[in-house]
């Protein structure tokens, strides 16, 4: 038997804000926007050159869904993002004013550095070790 997980659900403020931050930000390429209802879209998006796993940016519809924007994991790093340069990717953010929680740092998998998004969710970005 195989399964994949293949999208996540990322709780957001507003479609047009969140788009605009993946893909002018991070980079990130719009994979789907389509329009279900007056106020509700499918917007998925993946990182530049991902074949299969996307986001889907899911706009929060009431009061306790716009509690968990940004704290989706309780405040613990939520996505996991793999890089082939960190150093270029880390030279982008700071271009685009994005949060740095935690400069790049050493480790025995490789480097990593833990930023947060627009509405405050943490990543790590790794660049693995060629062993790993």
């Amino acid at each position: 038997m195989q399964q994949d997980i293949f999208q996540i659900a990322l709780v957001v403020k507003d479609y047009d804000e969140a788009i605009n931050y993946y893909t002018q930000v991070l980079n990130f390429v719009l994979v789907e926007d389509s329009q279900l209802s007056a106020s509700k879209r499918w917007v998925r998006i993946r990182p530049q050159g991902s074949k299969g796993f996307c986001l889907l940016l899911a706009k929060a519809k009431n009061k306790e869904e716009e509690r968990s924007i940004g704290n989706q994991t309780g405040g613990r790093v939520f996505l996991f993002m793999h890089t082939e340069n960190i150093a270029r990717d880390y030279l982008n953010l700071s271009k685009h004013g994005v949060e740095i929680v935690r400069n790049i740092s050493e480790e025995s998998f490789g480097k990593v550095l833990v930023f947060k998004d627009l509405y405050g969710n943490l990543w790590d970005l790794i660049e693995r070790n060629n062993e790993n």
